[in-house]
């Protein structure tokens, strides 16, 4: 990309939010891997600058760097501010958004990167925002050629280029695949930051905007190709993975999706339906969420009620959300596992009015979701977009993650970094 003209090939805007301070900490350690064969120049942006210095002081004693501070450039910028955001945008050849909520946030810098030429990533799991930016921003980014790359986080690139890895692996069409989500925590349990609880309420607060926005799109149905994948029960048993399931509610299955509309439709590949659930383990686990989701469906309806989700995310989430978010010893002891289960039809077989005849299983396996593995994701489509330029979509314009680097070498530079992606069995039927 074209790196020259700019002062900083990466800005990472909100360095000095809770999510922003974890990607910024990622790009420090990319600047010195080993892999690295030529200078890493960056910035960090934010509303202040004691705060942006407090991260990089942060950060420095967390990595043994104490000269890191000296190295990264600042930049003032708000939100509020559109000629500040032009300003940071001029400056970088990649902005990494990470201000949130996008619903509220987001829509700014996705405007002032366009106009400005410059290339943006952000780690939404807001299905309405992502498929709102595509209809308002893919023709405009692809006349400037820059990419605008949504979900580049644990949201939604382990279960994105989980099914095309899937689909590679396999030997013959691929047609179906459901992904079993298992996060596993420490004796300290789980802990998340208050700012992916607001992104939900909120988001389901809005539920209908997104069904017309859908409805208002009207693009044709991509085709079905084997046998209709069926929904499971709200609440199902994984046999194979011995542990109860509940349809995963973020963005992945929207994100997938369109992904396999882009490949179906511009690389002529063969669609795969996709279907995501989360294990939640026994009888015990599944009656409290149970009563965890009741609540939150029934105060979510009204403004009142999403006040009050809001002001007490802890009660509310039954102490998972909290507005200081987890602990240090919380993250370490936190990781996650995602199971795809694929089914499909080998070379001489025809998927129509056959069964399938292969069937598939594999993983995607990392540190813990939202504040390890999401600043890794993020930072490694980052790395792509900036080296594996050959290989992106021709033209720019607002992308998926699967649909920008389905034939790039992020899962490579994934599986480096200890987001790991395998075979874990391939049978024919």
């Amino acid at each position: 990309m074209a790196t020259q003209q700019r002062p900083f090939h990466l800005v990472v805007f909100g360095a000095s939010g809770f999510t922003g301070q974890f990607v910024t900490e990622e790009v420090a350690r990319e600047q010195v891997s080993p892999e690295r064969t030529s200078h890493l120049p960056w910035a960090v942006a934010g509303r202040s600058r004691e705060k942006l210095l407090r991260v990089l002081d942060r950060a420095a004693v967390k990595l043994g760097r104490p000269t890191l501070p000296s190295e990264v450039g600042i930049i003032i910028c708000d939100i509020t501010n559109p000629a500040s955001l032009d300003e940071m945008a001029k400056q970088a050849t990649v902005v990494l958004n990470c201000v949130g909520p996008y619903r509220f946030y987001g829509e700014p810098v996705i405007k002032a990167c366009i106009e400005n030429g410059t290339s943006c990533i952000d780690i939404s799991g807001e299905p309405q925002f992502l498929e709102l930016m595509y209809w308002k921003y893919h023709e405009k980014a692809a006349e400037k050629g820059i990419y605008i790359i949504g979900s580049s986080g644990f949201d939604s690139i382990p279960a994105d280029l989980g099914v095309i890895y899937t689909r590679n692996k396999m030997n013959g069409t691929l047609t179906a695949v459901e992904s079993f989500l298992t996060i596993h925590s420490g004796p300290e349990g789980l802990g998340l930051h208050d700012g992916t609880w607001k992104s939900a309420v909120y988001g389901f607060g809005d539920k209908s905007n997104l069904k017309k926005l859908r409805n208002e799109s009207d693009m044709k149905p991509v085709p079905i190709v084997g046998p209709k994948l069926k929904r499971r029960w709200p609440i199902s048993y994984c046999r194979e993975l011995n542990s109860y399931s509940i349809p995963f509610l973020g963005a992945d299955v929207s994100v997938v999706k369109r992904t396999q509309r882009y490949l179906h439709e511009n690389l002529e590949q063969s669609p795969v339906q996709y279907a995501a659930y989360v294990t939640v383990g026994g009888i015990t686990s599944v009656i409290k969420l149970m009563f965890a989701g009741l609540f939150f469906l029934f105060f979510v309806r009204f403004g009142i009620g999403r006040q009050l989700l809001i002001k007490f995310p802890w009660l509310f989430s039954f102490g998972y959300f909290s507005k200081q978010g987890p602990t240090q010893k919380q993250i370490d002891a936190s990781s996650f596992t995602m199971t795809f289960f694929g089914q499909g039809f080998s070379q001489d077989v025809s998927p129509v009015k056959n069964k399938p005849n292969i069937r598939i299983c594999t993983q995607v396996k990392g540190p813990e979701a939202g504040y390890v593995a999401t600043p890794i994701a993020m930072v490694q489509a980052a790395m792509t977009l900036l080296n594996d330029v050959s290989d992106l979509p021709k033209a720019g314009g607002v992308f998926t993650p699967g649909a920008a680097f389905c034939r790039t070498k992020l899962i490579d530079r994934l599986n480096e970094r200890g987001i790991e992606f395998s075979v874990i069995s391939s049978t024919e039927v």
